[in-house]
């Protein structure tokens, strides 16, 4: 049974305690000793891993990211329509922003981060190539901060393995979509041990789905056409059933 259709009821899954409320999904967190690169909290079997932080604006920029993860094909398989409202949710740099915006001139991009520097970024570039329809945006560690059924689909790339809040971060963003509304991850491929990414940067689409369909997502489709991620489509359901 899909989480919205139930008013409250727990759920066991990988040894943590999840309470399903309405559309929300609240989980009891638990702590360990953390990887060299994770942060020591665990959510549905999986260590959350440590930021990026802006100082890796170049590392995200590099000129070889085309060769590496073919973000032009990622963002022609969105099949935008002019006049949708995207949020890039982590949106860095703005790489992926950047390249939607053209695409929706009848509509914005709502570029989300939690990091000043990033956002100052996104507004100087944005102001730079001229696109009105850029909206930097500061969430927080635990929600986006848009209205709910605001937006038309939630592209999150190589992002939501590092939320330090991701229950309460799907909750928020389940409700800041419009009913039928998308939610789309691009992750590295833990299944495929060649590609040259940190563990806990990487996910399978076991635990994309695990933790995604328990928010209360339907999943749609996988895709694995990119050379190192997965692209995993996920759907707000339109009714509650």
């Amino acid at each position: 049974m899909n989480p919205v259709q139930s008013a409250t009821r727990l759920l066991l899954v990988c040894g943590c305690v999840l309470i399903v409320t309405g559309a929300s999904l609240f989980a009891c967190y638990s702590h360990g000793a953390s990887s060299p690169d994770g942060t020591g909290k665990f959510f549905m079997g999986r260590e959350i891993s440590k930021v990026m932080g802006h100082e890796g604006i170049d590392w995200l920029e590099r000129d070889n990211r085309e060769d590496e993860e073919a973000p032009s094909r990622a963002v022609a398989a969105l099949g935008l329509k002019p006049t949708d409202i995207v949020a890039d949710i982590g949106a860095g740099s703005g790489f992926h922003t950047f390249r939607i915006a053209p695409l929706v001139p009848r509509g914005r991009v709502v570029a989300v981060d939690i990091q000043p520097e990033m956002l100052a970024h996104l507004e100087t570039r944005a102001n730079a190539l001229g696109l009105k329809n850029v909206e930097p945006h500061a969430g927080a560690v635990d929600g986006v901060r848009l209205p709910d059924g605001s937006i038309d689909l939630a592209l999150m790339v190589d992002a939501y393995h590092e939320f330090s809040h991701p229950a309460e971060m799907l909750a928020s963003l389940l409700s800041a979509l419009r009913p039928g509304g998308r939610i789309v991850l691009l992750e590295f491929r833990a299944e495929d041990p060649n590609v040259p990414i940190k563990p806990l940067h990487k996910m399978s689409e076991q635990q994309i789905r695990l933790e995604l369909e328990a928010a209360g997502f339907d999943w749609k489709v996988t895709h694995d056409f990119l050379p190192w991620q997965h692209m995993v489509v996920f759907e707000k359901p339109r009714t509650n059933h």
